[in-house]
């Protein structure tokens, strides 16, 4: 059997976009996990008959993967959208031509507006427009003095922004090449693959973050100012007046130092490095998801001077395109008071009980919280691109809880991947013995914790000057609380225990000396005298060095029975515990620290195993001390 294989590249009609399908479905059905949809033709192929009139309508067999299907959400009578690079495969004796690579598709509308599908019908078909030699093939050399030439480019750009949907009123000014459409899928397919030259589109900034240079493609990337973090690129999440998402990758230089986030921008100068998909870059569309829908109607697709708006509920954007601004012709300006930055949508922050009591696992969410205690430290010597940052948090809805809630955990642990991007500010915080609050935004919930991912910020939160205590409702009026080790104690949280001491594990049981001055642990023994060291660091003799000992006891707690539970100590409670157990010569003997009692202890579980024995791994810490942080700066609904 013969079949023949088109590229979409090769139909064109006259006065339509190339390369955009538009279908109707009429009829749903799958087959082997592939939904087939069978749909009338509306724009996109060329037609058979060389006449200048409508041609007749055809019939199409689409096929959509079981994924594409299930975000489409079709129903008959739905207007599709579907964008190249999609192919036309022609059976030989076939009933209908069929449509595969349907992966870049969307419904734009659906099928309880009639008014609305009749406008989509023709919403690619472009007005008539008059053009000169040099602007079509962009001679930027040329001066137009006469005033027919002046007329034909300002009524030029006229007519590419009579749809502006209230944006005339912009007063900011733009280059005079520069064409600024409503649309970023328009100015991706009529710039290609190329650096958008004379194009620009309106669009506002929903979200401003940093990801790491591996995201980059081509050209350099830049740093957070003042910082020694590896080479960061920052990048806008913007959104135009369709809907369409694009996340722009751009240097330090071109932004200037703008607020731009909540903000009406133009871009121009840009270049297309991918495009994404859900499959493919899920975390950018878990983001994208928090703003869908949006908060205010959205432009119908049309080139008209009667903008209609969306009015119904239509699914969120399946794909979007990630661009580059060029380092040389990349242009980011802030236009003032357009209405487009209505479609804002800023981070909702919601308290941790709603969090946690919430099963919308795999979504972003945002948050106010404390910083009681990180793992392992920031200046570690792990380098920070492949360091895991472990932060039990907590706030006021976790801490003061009654009998009814007792099942609530009163911390919570969040993971800050890699990816994440921390700044200066937040660094130097978290190298602070101080408990500070942050604003946790856009963090992921995915199984079962909260995850810092890439694209999540965490903004350092200061403390309000001046206010009274107890002015803030998320302020923590006491010492934090912790839940006590029992059966639900996850590992990587934190807990307090307490019990008996039933053994001691002498296999790890150690001591070294440290200078009493500076605390050096590396201290050197003299050659001549091995009762003394000499410490690098003071450039001196310690004479009375300071012990430090490594100590692992097992207890048995109450709160859990039937499981073995061993607790690396601080030096605090070793000195508690051996405190009256020293026998004469220094040692010390096992049996003088059974059967003691300790606890309150604050722990960080390491471990927790079920096979063979059931057995929890925990460590004595130290939680980080209120200081001035204690009034929380939070504005939580």
């Amino acid at each position: 059997m013969l079949l023949a294989l088109r590229e979409r590249k090769e139909w064109k009609i006259r006065g339509r976009k190339s390369g955009v399908l538009i279908v109707k479905i009429l009829e749903l059905h799958e087959e082997c996990t592939i939904q087939v949809a069978m749909c009338e033709h509306l724009a996109g192929l060329q037609a058979n008959s060389p006449s200048q009139g409508e041609a007749p309508r055809t019939g199409l067999k689409v096929l959509f993967t079981k994924e594409t299907a299930h975000h489409l959400r079709g129903h008959p009578q739905d207007i599709v959208h579907i964008y190249p690079p999609w192919q036309k495969l022609i059976v030989p004796n076939g009933s209908c031509p069929v449509i595969l690579n349907t992966y870049f598709c969307e419904k734009v509308v659906a099928k309880e507006d009639s008014k609305i599908i009749h406008e989509a019908h023709c919403w690619d078909t472009l007005l008539p427009r008059s053009i000169t030699l040099a602007q079509m093939f962009r001679f930027r050399n040329l001066t137009y003095k006469s005033p027919e030439s002046q007329v034909m480019c300002s009524g030029l750009t006229t007519m590419w922004t009579d749809c502006t949907h209230g944006h005339e009123e912009a007063k900011q000014r733009f280059p005079a090449q520069a064409l600024l459409r409503d649309s970023l899928l328009d100015a991706v397919e009529s710039q290609g693959a190329a650096t958008w030259s004379g194009v620009g589109v309106r669009v506002v900034v929903q979200r401003v973050y940093y990801l790491p240079c591996r995201y980059q493609q081509g050209g350099g990337s830049a740093a957070p100012p003042g910082s020694d973090l590896p080479r960061v690129r920052v990048c806008l999440l913007v959104q135009d007046a369709y809907g369409m998402f694009s996340e722009v990758h751009s240097e330090g230089t071109i932004l200037k130092d703008q607020q731009l986030e909540g903000k009406s921008c133009s871009l121009m100068g840009m270049k297309v490095l991918q495009k994404a998909t859900r499959g493919r870059t899920a975390g950018l569309f878990s983001l994208i998801d928090t703003m869908w829908p949006p908060v205010m109607p959205l432009k119908a697709p049309g080139h008209g001077r009667a903008c209609e708006e969306v009015k119904i509920h239509v699914p969120p954007p399946s794909f979007c395109y990630i661009l580059t601004a060029h380092p040389n012709v990349g242009q980011i300006e802030i236009i003032e008071e357009d209405p487009i930055s209505k479609l804002y949508q800023p981070p909702v922050p919601r308290f941790l009980r709603e969090i946690f009591q919430t099963n919308d696992l795999s979504t972003r969410c945002s948050f106010y919280a404390r910083v009681i205690y990180q793992r392992p430290q920031v200046n570690s010597l792990l380098p920070l691109q492949q360091r895991e940052i472990w932060l039990m948090v907590t706030d006021v809805t976790l801490q003061m809880q009654d009998e009814n809630n007792s099942g609530l955990p009163k911390t919570m642990p969040v993971c800050v991947a890699p990816s994440c991007v921390l700044s200066q500010e937040v660094l130097k915080a978290l190298t602070e013995a101080v408990s500070h609050s942050f604003l946790f935004r856009d963090t992921l919930r995915a199984q079962g914790r909260i995850v810092c991912v890439e694209r999540s910020v965490l903004l350092l939160q200061k403390p309000l000057l001046g206010a009274d205590s107890g002015a803030c409702s998320c302020e923590l009026t006491g010492p934090v609380k912790l839940n006590e080790l029992d059966s639900f104690t996850q590992v990587n949280s934190v807990c307090s225990v307490q019990g008996t001491v039933v053994g001691v594990d002498e296999s790890t049981a150690f001591s070294w000396p440290t200078c009493e001055l500076c605390g050096n642990e590396r201290l050197e023994q003299s050659p001549g005298d091995r009762g003394t060291f000499s410490c690098g660091d003071c450039s001196r003799v310690v004479t009375s060095p300071r012990l430090r000992r490594h100590l692992q006891v097992f207890l048995d707690c109450p709160s859990r029975p039937q499981c073995t539970v061993r607790v690396k100590l601080s030096q605090a409670s070793i000195s508690s515990l051996l405190r009256f157990a020293a026998c004469k010569d220094g040692s010390y003997e096992v049996k003088s620290v059974l059967g003691k009692e300790v606890g309150l202890l604050n722990c960080f579980v390491q471990s927790i195993t079920t096979h063979p024995a059931s057995c929890v791994g925990l460590e004595e810490i130290e939680l980080l001390s209120a200081g001035r942080a204690s009034s929380e700066h939070c504005r939580l609904p």
